[in-house]
């Protein structure tokens, strides 16, 4: 092992912060007690924030590419997570089932018709300004 390079000053402290030249703004350092005092505040689940932290940069998702990036199950996703943060107003939906045009060329170059188009959500206002709270507040 390397010789430490610590004064000997410090030998007997609890901790010890680095120079700031290595580490400029830790602010994930508070995130386990900002979104426990956030969850109290606002009354929202705690996995809603996380997952509207990932939606955050999306402009708009789908069930299914939800589930393989998020990591869950597609009917987890949608019961735990997507339909109560609808409900709640915190996601809405982006492109309806009727949003597809008619032409012949969509019919033949597209998989998704009207019988089988999934449904695109977004994060909804309410749901940016609770990030932008969340964010502020770390």
């Amino acid at each position: 092992m390397p010789k430490s390079e610590v004064k000997k000053s410090k030998l007997f402290r609890e901790s010890s912060k680095l120079p700031a030249r290595y580490v400029k703004n830790n602010y994930l350092k508070n995130i386990r007690n900002v979104k426990a005092e956030f969850i109290l505040q606002n009354d929202i689940v705690g996995s809603w924030i996380d997952f509207m932290l990932w939606v955050y940069d999306l402009e708009f998702f789908t069930i299914k590419y939800a589930a393989e990036e998020y990591g869950m199950y597609k009917d987890n996703l949608a019961d735990r997570l997507i339909y109560p943060m609808l409900k709640q107003g915190y996601l809405y939906k982006h492109f309806d089932k009727l949003t597809p045009s008619q032409t012949m060329e969509d019919h033949l170059f597209r998989e998704e018709t009207k019988f089988n188009y999934r449904v695109r959500y977004a994060l909804s206002q309410k749901g940016r300004m609770a990030v932008q709270r969340f964010y502020n507040s770390l």
